[in-house]
């Protein structure tokens, strides 16, 4: 994947290629494991091809020996930190993967410098701080900020449940940032916001005048 600094837009549009061959994957329970740069193509079409499966995890394929957490499979660099603590490889796993590469592109950087292969206990994974993409870029939407800090999160089990909705928030806000972010009403529409009150302090007025003085 050699696509140095590409506009937010490219950058989507690879997304999707990449998470369409990471949801095939992951519909025949198999995790790749080994997303990376070097293992994405770009053809001159345009589209995308993934390869490299030496590392895949196939659901009920039981492993040779046990996987030592100190050169998990996978590049370490963009390998999710449960892997480094000897966790199997998961859906969540190959989208950290994809997170990272994701930031990368748009940064030039990773979201945890080279921290995150050197992860041996809970601990250490709970510490570790996302960098924000937008330190590097500044043009960069705090949304999409926030859905790549999700997507990248330490923990698998705060990452996204699916891909889709990945693909879903980086191409406009999710409901999460939006439900955080959004200003009140009052202040998005002004003009709705005071038809609400008068129409309230009417249906009041009203039930007070039908209830009379005696009420």
């Amino acid at each position: 994947l050699d696509y140095p600094r590409p506009d937010l837009e490219t950058v989507r549009q690879l997304a999707e290629q990449i998470i369409r061959g990471l949801r095939a994957f992951h519909r025949l329970e198999m995790v790749h494991q080994d997303l990376k740069p070097e293992n994405i193509l770009i053809n001159p079409d345009g589209r995308i091809t993934l390869i490299d499966f030496g590392a895949t995890r196939v659901a009920g394929l039981q492993e040779a020996k046990t996987h030592d957490t100190s050169h998990p499979l996978g590049a370490a660099l963009y390998s999710a930190p449960e892997l480094f603590l000897g966790e199997p490889g998961s859906p969540q796993s190959d989208q950290f993967s994809l997170g990272v590469i994701l930031y990368q592109l748009l940064t030039g950087r990773l979201p945890y410098d080279t921290r995150v292969p050197g992860i041996r206990t809970r601990k250490q994974q709970r510490a570790l701080q996302y960098q924000s993409a937008r330190a590097w870029r500044e043009d960069l939407p705090a949304w999409l900020d926030t859905t790549l800090a999700r997507a990248t999160h330490p923990e698998p089990h705060r990452r996204y449940l699916a891909l889709s909705e990945l693909l879903h928030d980086l191409r406009q806000p999710g409901q999460d940032w939006q439900a955080r972010h959004q200003p009140p009403l009052v202040e998005r529409h002004p003009v709705r916001f005071w038809q609400g009150v008068s129409a309230v302090l009417l249906l009041a007025l009203i039930a007070s005048l039908a209830m009379g003085p005696g009420a």
